[in-house]
């Protein structure tokens, strides 16, 4: 069980400042759009912050051709489904703050992006996400003795950035469970213009030796080089020696995985 309380706060307070700027193309009337500025948490998800968003500028888009919002970073349309940090992590960069994303009402991309028709939809998607967690963890028995009012204060906990609700369940999904600590390590690793990697990763070797996060990334990646490559955890870059299991504990985002983004050396010195 993850006991560092203070580390994990610390953790769950991260924000990042983001400025939302209506795209150009969609202005329908004759006044500018101010830009509309957040200070959104690094753990949550853009569907749970936009409604302030939503208000200030969809005025200035025609009504009779408004949709579904959606964001969109250079280019890059951004998935509601990840969680804003790791979004950051893998798109953003330290030396551009705040984060400038475009917001769309019209033309969808239909082939990128999943539709998110309500906040609903982002409690079931990751509600999914922690039981595939937890089923690679403790075979679901973590999540399975839940109760649904459990299942909705942890939500709760994300939705209204309350530590103290989400890790007063979260603790039961992060506790090991008889002399057992993890089964697997719920991991991904992603990188620009590549589909994310998922393995199955034991915390420890047939011996017993404690495996970290250099093998969890030379299982992933056979051609992983820690000379050609940084690797970027909820902001920061972890020693490659950390222990895996460590870094489940208090790395993971709320949906109980750990979401690891790398990036060719020649981007990172960019951002540093």
């Amino acid at each position: 069980m993850a006991e560092d309380r203070e580390f994990l706060r610390e953790v769950w307070e991260g924000k990042i400042p983001v400025c939302f700027r209506l795209a150009q193309e969609e202005i329908y009337t004759v006044d500018q759009p101010d830009p509309f500025f957040l200070l959104v948490p690094r753990l949550s998800y853009f569907p749970l912050m936009t409604d302030k968003v939503v208000k200030h500028l969809s005025k200035h888009v025609d009504p009779d051709n408004q949709g579904e919002i959606w964001l969109e970073y250079e280019g890059q349309p951004l998935k509601w489904h990840y969680p804003i940090g790791l979004l950051f992590d893998l798109f953003g960069s330290k030396a551009d703050l705040p984060w400038n994303l475009t917001v769309h009402f019209q033309n969808f991309p239909e082939e990128e992006l999943l539709h998110c028709p309500s906040k609903e939809a982002v409690e079931s998607h990751f509600m999914s996400v922690v039981k595939e967690a937890d089923a690679l963890k403790h075979r679901g028995q973590a999540v399975n003795n839940m109760q649904r009012k459990d299942h909705k204060t942890l939500w709760a906990g994300v939705m209204n950035d309350k530590f103290d609700q989400f890790w007063s369940v979260n603790k039961k999904l992060m506790e090991s469970t008889g002399e057992e600590t993890f089964k697997f390590i719920p991991f991904r690793v992603y990188q620009l213009d590549n589909m994310p990697i998922q393995k199955l990763f034991k915390p420890t070797d047939d011996k017993g030796d404690i495996l970290t996060l250099r093998h969890m990334l030379e299982s992933a990646l056979p051609d992983f080089s820690e000379n050609e490559r940084s690797v970027v955890i909820q902001g920061v870059q972890p020693d490659l020696d950390t222990p895996a299991l460590w870094l489940s504990e208090h790395l993971s985002y709320p949906d109980n995985f750990l979401h690891i983004c790398l990036h060719p050396f020649a981007a990172a010195e960019n951002e540093s």
